[in-house]
This record gives structure tokens, sequence and C-alpha cells, in this order.
């Protein structure tokens, strides 16, 4: 067990390590230059024109976020189902928890008027 802790321990002071050195790399070889046209956007070829900060609705990220935290989580019922026999009956009770604890987050979200996109004043809650 103790190894097992040493070795973790090594891990993560590696990886710090290595982002530590990548970092001052970066820093060390990168270029420094000043120029009036440096923070002027410019994509394949062209000048771009007109304003690049576009406006989006706070609903476009929320649910991009959703989309990718349902997403991972059905990940983890296709590794179920693949040892489905292994894991007998108290995977199945631990997955149909794992389950019901998404629905009631979906419930939850949808009773708030997250997924809504036309929004009244009555029905957003804060």
């Amino acid at each position: 067990m103790c190894d097992q802790n040493y070795s973790f321990l090594f891990f993560i002071c590696f990886s710090f390590f290595v982002c530590f050195i990548m970092l001052l790399g970066g820093w060390l070889l990168g270029s420094r230059s000043i120029s009036r046209n440096k923070h002027t956007p410019f994509e394949s070829g062209i000048d771009s024109f007109g304003n690049t900060n576009l406006k989006l609705s706070i609903k476009f990220y929320l649910i991009a976020a959703f989309f990718v935290i349902f997403d991972v989580e059905s990940l983890y019922l296709y590794a179920w189902s693949i040892n489905i026999t292994k894991i007998g009956w108290c995977g199945f009770l631990e997955v149909l928890t794992f389950v019901g604890v998404l629905l009631l987050s979906i419930i939850y979200l949808t009773l708030n008027g997250v997924f809504d996109w036309v929004s009244n004043k009555s029905t957003i809650h804060y």
C-alpha cells in the first residue's frame, strides 16, 4: 500500500515538473515582438472587418456544458453494459441509482427553465 502512495506522489511531482519545464521553455524560447498589428485578428489570409466580439446568450454555453456532462455520463453506462455479467445485481442497483440521479438532475434543470429558449420574466427563477 505504501509503495502505491509513493508511486502516485512521484507521478504528481513529475507531472508538475514537466508542466513547469514546458511553461519555462515557452517563455524562454518564445519571441517577443511589439507591433501595432500584433493584436489584429487575421485568418486565412483575409483581413477581418467589422466587430469580432459576438454577443451570444448564456443559453448556448449552458446547453454545450450540459451536453458534455451528460455525454460523458453516457460513457459510464457503456462501460457498465460491457461488464454486466461480471458486476451482477449489485452493479445493476448502482447503475439504477446513477440513472436516477441523472433523471432527477434533468427534471430539476427543466423545472428551473434552463432549457427554455424563449424566456418570459415569470418563468425565470433566480
